[in-house]
């Protein structure tokens, strides 16, 4: 069977940035900004997205486009004969089942809200009122099943149409339309009234509330933040480099999906801060910033139903773009690994996605007080597997095998993300990449545990 590839290089790029943008940028990035003394954490973490998150990037890239498999048969492909490098391909499947048993849930809470402002629902509400919104929507167990429900089919049937005329078209207008949302919300926010003292807060390098929080956590934080917001380690971009041409070189490549990626993480906080400063509500972190907090905001803003609408609607394309990523990573694997069709693939994907979703989707509901990993629930045990253990034990993996003579090797890793034009990974990184970044990594996981 040919391998599919993409239409351009700027749906590769905003594909695979769209893979890489989600909650972790619009939900955790402003508030830990704030938490950890604004511009100083933004330049520790723009640092350690230089060192960390663009080498496993092109690692990722590389073992995809050196193969055009996906993440098993790449193993395969390029492990060295009698190893056993490809178990960590199906352990990486695994995973982005995992994570979309509860990224599910999670994109029906923002496509719910969406929907709510939509229709008018939070029209008239204030204080607890508006809290009680989203407390109403989790113990909910058929509006929770209906919209993740919603959310999966939605998913699967833009992965159903094919590479090109489904999940790069539609990835494509869905990330254009983030952009412009976020732009259009940002400078809303930045006009209010007050809106300075929010981006005083928010940018502005504060060296006394850094100490306060503490160098040593603020660089954890940074480093956690820079690793996490790509999802590296579970070949999310493996199979998109397998879609590549060899045009271009993976390092440019890296660094621009890394670009995309922070910009909306930067301008996620431009929407928060200003309007929570300016109608004088503390930013706060998690589900209370997004689906509480930021509702009160909206209520005392003039045209607030319209704001709180493309929000929630820029929220639903974060989401959403990860969502169809991933389904096509699924996708993708079962294609290669058991020859079957994209139809076959997406039909029993779908009934699988759908099943394994229904715990935590009834988390809040049906199945409140049940506990699996350490006291945590269903979405937070799922959670924990996926972002402190799967994501930078695979990371660890990938560098491990493109940088060491028992794996793929660097000089045929060096290679192969210098091939095209563009900026080059230089050769005399390469002690760093056997024995820094597979340390700074393995930091990740052991705090993670």
């Amino acid at each position: 069977m040919k391998r599919e590839n993409f239409g351009s290089r700027l749906g590769f790029l905003l594909v695979s940035a769209g893979c890489a943008i989600g909650l972790g940028n619009v939900w955790k990035f402003p508030y830990i900004t704030g938490l950890y003394g604004g511009g100083v954490f933004v330049l520790v973490y723009l640092l350690f997205l230089a060192i960390m998150g663009v080498p496993v990037l092109t690692m990722e890239l590389a073992v995809g486009r050196a193969s055009r498999k996906s993440v098993v048969e790449a193993y395969k492909t390029l492990e060295p004969a009698g190893t056993k490098w490809h178990l960590h391909g199906w352990v990486a499947l695994a995973g982005n089942y995992i994570l979309m048993m509860f990224y599910t849930t999670v994109s029906a809470w923002m496509t719910g809200f969406f929907l709510k402002y939509l229709t008018g629902v939070f029209n008239g509400l204030e204080g607890t009122e508006i809290d009680s919104v989203y407390a109403n929507m989790q113990s909910s167990p058929a509006e929770m099943v209906v919209t993740m429900s919603a959310v999966v089919c939605l998913g699967f049937l833009v992965c159903s149409i094919g590479l090109q005329e489904g999940v790069e078209r539609i990835s494509k207008v869905m990330m254009l339309g983030l952009l412009a949302l976020i732009l259009v919300l940002a400078v809303n926010s930045c006009l209010l009234p007050g809106a300075a003292e929010g981006l005083k807060f928010y940018l502005l390098p504060d060296f006394a509330r850094a100490a306060e929080a503490g160098f040593g956590n603020i660089v954890t934080a940074a480093m956690n933040q820079a690793f996490f917001t790509l999802s590296i380690g579970m070949a999310g971009m493996q199979i998109f480099g397998s879609y590549m041409s060899k045009d271009h070189g993976l390092t440019g490549e890296a660094v621009r999906i890394c670009l995309l990626d922070t910009f909306v993480a930067v301008a996620s906080g431009l929407i928060i801060f200003p309007a929570c400063f300016s109608f004088g509500v503390e930013p706060d972190a998690g589900p209370p910033l997004i689906f509480m907090t930021l509702p009160k905001v909206f209520a005392n803003m003039t045209g607030g139903r319209l704001w709180g609408t493309l929000f929630f609607l820029f929220m639903t394309f974060a989401c959403f773009s990860t969502v169809i990523g991933v389904f096509e990573n699924l996708l993708a694997n079962c294609i290669d690994n058991f020859g079957w069709s994209r139809k076959k693939a997406t039909v029993i994907n779908l009934v699988f996605i759908l099943l394994a979703s229904l715990p935590c989707a009834l988390g809040d509901s049906l199945l409140k007080g049940v506990t699996i990993i350490g006291g945590r629930g269903v979405l937070d045990s799922e959670d924990f597997i996926v972002s402190n253990i799967l994501l930078p034990g695979g990371a660890l993996i990938f560098a491990l095998f493109c940088c060491t003579k028992f794996g793929w090797g660097f000089d045929k890793y060096l290679e192969e993300t210098n091939t095209g034009d563009g900026m080059k990974m230089p050769r005399w990184l390469k002690p760093y990449f056997q024995f820094v970044l597979p340390v700074l990594i393995l930091v990740i996981l052991i705090q993670g545990l």
